[in-house]
């Protein structure tokens, strides 16, 4: 009998289908990528995403950032800034405050490098997947800088969660993520002691991490979860239990009695029904339709996904597969339906018309405004995604940063002042030229809207864009730019 996720049959993976793929499961494609994934078939193309340690990755690992900027105080500087305290030497502290702003002003600036980083990485990856499941995971453990304040943190942080983006959601991601120094600042557990408890990161792991809001857990669960948390910290960049500000006492979670620590905490977690939901549903968001709402479809493909993730003792990939490989996920009603994040709108334009980035600053600015900051979303529940990304303001962004990728003119300058950068839409459209008995503006017009739209539009546009099109001396370079740029404002373009 069929399931929820029942198998996609072979004969309907075609381009449409190996399209939709790349565009969801990484950041789209050009057509000849698109192709490659269509001869492949579909559980081909998807073991091929999934199995990314496969595939080389030329990328750098962010080594070359520094670690020593925010480092904490030696012995001696600790005992001279007391000292300096004792005596009211101001002078003395002054330096230290000087020193410690010029540090902070340093790790700002490479924050931004570090944001430019990982923005050309998505970019460039030939791991599309792997990349998307580190941005999955971003928000999912969101965690801002601004709270952190160190840059190697994040960056420390951001490897953790690429390496172990397709692991064991419990033994790889969840134990990993409590002993994560930015997690740590980020919901102050280095300040989480026996005597002074603090809530946050118990409340956040259930939360927002693992259960879901409200779903099987009580207040005093909270409470005697941040107990057992207690001693969980770090010193400078790596993990540090201090067993002084550890409660070892006696703890009552989920009913269970007993000397619980961090990890027990964890394994407890885990036994609770509610963890085979939650997390399958962020995935299904994420990947399969944005809408919060539940229907009777959606609840049953959740629970599939959520039976696998079980049954495989919480392992990532495996739901992933049988998800990516589902009738489910290459229905109609799914396809062409999310608004694109900031993120998403930006790398999948570059990797699929194949522009250059131009500028990776002005790049990553640009995002920021349209409302995803990489390393700084707006609070611990990441980014809300879906209808958030639109409004007048970040919807005038977006059209104007396509133009940019296009044509290298930024909103402020003059036409004559743009720099093309040597990029051509004609290798987008080569296979259609000079055909026999064929109208040569129809099928690259047709072609175009398929490609960036999915579909051409019933609303009369296309035959506007045809007309457009008749009207130029030439279907030369500067007319498929401008067409594109007609495109790419339509609200169409903003799916996928």
């Amino acid at each position: 009998m069929p399931h929820a996720l029942s198998p996609l049959p072979k004969k309907d993976f075609g381009y449409s289908e190996a399209e939709h793929l790349l565009a969801r499961a990484g950041f789209g494609g050009t057509p000849e990528q698109i192709l490659t994934l269509t001869d492949m078939g579909c559980e081909d193309a998807v073991e091929y995403l999934l199995d990314w340690e496969r595939i080389p990755d030329p990328a750098s690992d962010g080594s070359q950032f520094r670690s020593d900027i925010m480092v904490p105080l030696t012995r001696d500087q600790r005992e001279k800034r007391n000292k300096a305290r004792r005596s009211g030497d101001e002078s003395a502290l002054e330096k230290f405050r000087d020193a410690r702003q010029a540090r902070q002003r340093e790790d700002r600036r490479q924050m931004r490098d570090i944001q430019m980083w990982w923005l050309e990485r998505l970019i460039e990856t030939p791991r599309p997947l792997q990349e998307k499941m580190t941005l999955f995971w971003h928000g999912h453990f969101a965690t801002g800088y601004r709270a952190v304040e160190d840059s190697w943190h994040m960056m420390l942080q951001n490897n953790f969660l690429r390496q172990n983006a397709g692991g064991n959601f419990r033994n790889d991601l969840v134990h990993g993520i409590i002993r994560d120094p930015a997690m740590i600042k980020y919901l102050n557990n280095n300040q989480n002691t026996r005597k002074a408890p603090n809530e946050n990161l118990a409340r956040e792991l259930m939360e927002l991490f693992t259960l879901g809001e409200g779903a099987g857990y009580t207040e005093d669960d909270i409470k005697e979860g941040a107990r057992a948390l207690t001693g969980m910290s770090y010193r400078d960049d790596a993990f540090a239990f201090n067993q002084r500000n550890h409660d070892s006492s006696g703890k009552r979670i989920f009913g269970r009695s007993g000397q619980f620590d961090g990890d027990d905490f964890v394994e407890l977690i885990f036994q609770q029904p509610a963890i085979s939901w939650f997390v399958p549903w962020k995935i299904h968001r994420f990947f399969v339709n944005d809408a919060f709402e539940v229907d009777s479809d959606t609840k049953r493909a959740v629970s599939r996904m959520g039976r696998t993730f079980r049954n495989t003792s919480w392992e990532v990939r495996p739901m992933l597969r049988e998800l990516l490989c589902s009738k489910w996920f290459y229905d109609d009603r799914h396809r062409w339906t999310m608004i694109k994040s900031p993120i998403q709108l930006t790398v999948q334009a570059i990797r699929s018309l194949g522009t250059p980035a131009r500028n990776i600053n002005r790049l990553n600015q640009a995002c920021g405004v349209m409302g995803q900051q990489l390393f700084q979303p707006p609070s611990v529940k990441g980014w809300e995604a879906g209808r958030k990304w639109i409004n007048t303001s970040t919807l005038f962004v977006r059209e104007n940063m396509l133009v940019y990728l296009m044509t290298g003119r930024d909103p402020a300058s003059r036409a004559w002042e743009a720099s093309r950068g040597g990029w051509t839409a004609e290798p987008l459209v080569a296979h259609l030229r000079g055909l026999p008995d064929r109208d040569e503006v129809v099928d690259i017009v047709t072609y175009l809207s398929r490609l960036l739209l999915g579909s051409p539009p019933t609303d009369g546009s296309l035959d506007r864009w045809v007309a457009f099109a008749r009207n130029r001396e030439s279907l030369d370079n500067e007319t498929l730019t401008h067409l594109l740029s007609l495109m790419t404002a339509a609200p169409e373009y903003q799916l996928c």
